[in-house]
């Protein structure tokens, strides 16, 4: 057998999800999200896009992150009409949870 050599390689963070079935699920997943946040954001006052970011997903509950208690508490009375939307854009969405999430 012969003797493996260590290599000094870089790779993209595409390449090394897509060498793991983990890390491609958890891509998956959060380029699914990023296209549900498009998908809605017709739908949104112009000040609430910006306050909002893609969060995970998790057995047919999709996270929104949102930047306060305040744009929580607007974007609570639009949730039925965003997961209708959803919905019949052809996503699987039992629920939309929010979490206030400051920016980094």
């Amino acid at each position: 057998m012969a003797p493996q050599i260590k290599t000094n390689q870089v790779f993209s963070i595409a390449q090394a999800a897509r060498g793991s079935d983990t890390l491609a699920r958890l891509s998956d997943l959060a380029a699914d999200s990023a296209r549900r946040l498009q998908a809605i954001a017709p739908l949104l006052p112009p000040t609430l896009r910006g306050a909002l970011r893609a969060g995970p997903i998790e057995d047919g509950s999709w996270c929104l992150l949102v930047s306060s208690n305040a744009v929580a508490a607007k974007l609570r009375q639009q949730l039925p009409a965003l997961l209708a939307h959803l919905r019949s854009q052809g996503w699987e969405v039992t629920a939309i949870r929010l979490k206030v999430s400051v920016p980094t």
